[in-house]
């Protein structure tokens, strides 16, 4: 078979690891010089691909493309934009494949979460139609953790040890200042109908009267006066109470909190911020001072606390989703399997996209207590590898050092243009 270009694009929000499963891509197809001639990345992800706005990575150097490892973000750019269904509008899919063809794209790697298994299922069922020889391949990312079928999802290890760290440390502020000013800190934290990485925030509790003391998850109902009565419970007996709170926390009518009443891209209700409003109903029906923090982007940013183990299965994908390709696996993502617990052993596996297209991976029951405010010892024991490992990126001056690529542009071949 004659060497052919590979299309790879970020999708969605980024992680503090996206760029390792970009570096673990792009220096495998660089091994594979009989299969694969070039890697062109989306500019800003699929976008890319459908305007013929395309980066040639073979314009960087060995040194800058192993420096992704390190380097939070997405290098290329990423975009929320979700293809329609191609029964209903075909043009974009026709789009990808006028693209292809004309840059001589035999491979397509898209490093995403749901949406985008969905779109690389999509694309390889269109390419077959057409007659179109081109190999898809979906890479797991998301910091949500809610991917079905793989036991973790790369950038989520790395999201729940920020978030497990910012809350023991803001935990030991609050518990030294609470005699005589805040007795309540809430954080809130990422996931919008699944509430993994609320759970991480969980691992900072390792006995009794630590924080966080509350967590608030999306898939257990928000009861006012059972929450209110806990906090008083816990300000009373420890003499502050730290809360982890998921900005996809819901009421008894299946509400969220705090939606705000806009869309994004995806359909998706956009979350106009809980933890306010979790502290304002402690602070007018307790009395109690608070603080509140949003972790916002900075949970998926920090790369300069990231998890080892997530860095090594960021990359690890990455890798396997080209050793794939090249074999002529198509329609499939690399998954990561859990081997054992104790010691903790994984491996990379491989999945069916139609598999995992459009599902959602929740927080079992049993990962949660009882009384629904905490994890258990089973959700502990699950989480505990994922965050394990440092592998902090190189300092200068007392700042991370992170890479910036050229990204120099691949030229056209097209004279159409084709608006978004």
């Amino acid at each position: 078979m004659a060497r052919q270009n590979a299309f790879y694009a970020q999708s969605g929000g980024v992680t503090a690891t996206i760029n390792a499963t970009a570096c673990g891509v792009i220096e495998t197809a660089r091994k594979h010089r009989n299969s694969i001639s070039k890697v062109y990345a989306g500019r800003d992800g699929i976008i890319g691909a459908l305007t013929e706005d395309l980066i040639d990575t073979s314009k960087e150097s060995a040194a800058a493309i192993r420096a992704l490892r390190h380097t939070p973000a997405g290098a290329f750019g990423s975009c929320r934009y979700k293809l329609k269904d191609f029964d209903k509008d075909r043009s974009q899919y026709e789009r990808l494949i006028e693209v292809f063809r004309a840059h001589n794209i035999g491979y397509f790697f898209y490093n995403g979460g749901n949406d985008s298994a969905d779109t690389s299922y999509k694309v390889s069922q269109l390419a077959h139609k057409l007659g179109y020889p081109l190999i898809c391949i979906g890479i797991p990312k998301t910091v949500d953790n809610d991917l079905v079928v793989t036991d973790c999802c790369p950038g989520f290890g790395s999201v729940a040890k920020y978030v497990a760290t910012s809350i023991r440390e803001a935990g030991f502020d609050v518990a030294s200042m609470a005699r005589t000013s805040t007795r309540v800190f809430v954080l809130e934290v990422m996931g919008r109908h699944a509430g993994w990485i609320t759970a991480a925030c969980g691992l900072a509790a390792e006995k009794e009267g630590d924080a966080p003391h509350i967590l608030l998850f999306p898939e257990v109902t928000f009861d006012t006066d059972k929450f209110l009565a806990r906090v008083k419970d816990t300000v009373e007996k420890h003499g502050y109470c730290a809360i982890g709170v998921s900005e996809g926390l819901r009421d008894a009518e299946g509400k969220f909190l705090s939606e705000s009443g806009l869309r994004d891209a995806f359909g998706h209700a956009q979350l106009g911020g809980v933890a306010p409003l979790i502290a304002n109903l402690v602070k007018d029906r307790l009395g109690y001072k608070y603080h509140w923090a949003v972790a916002d982007y900075l949970q998926r940013a920090a790369r300069h606390i990231a998890s080892k183990t997530d860095v090594d299965q960021a990359y690890a994908v990455g890798k396997a989703a080209v050793d794939l390709a090249v074999k002529g696996r198509n329609a499939v993502m690399p998954v990561i399997v859990r081997k054992s617990n104790r010691p903790y052993q994984w491996a990379v596996g491989v999945a069916e996209l139609k598999d995992i297209a459009n599902k959602e991976k929740h927080m079992p029951r049993d990962f949660i207590t009882e009384d629904g405010f905490h994890i258990t010892a089973k959700c502990r024991q699950y989480l505990a590898p994922l965050i394990a490992g440092e592998a902090p990126p190189p300092f200068k001056n007392g700042l991370p050092v992170y890479v910036k690529l050229k990204n120099a542009a691949v030229p056209k071949k097209l004279n159409t243009e084709f608006k978004i």
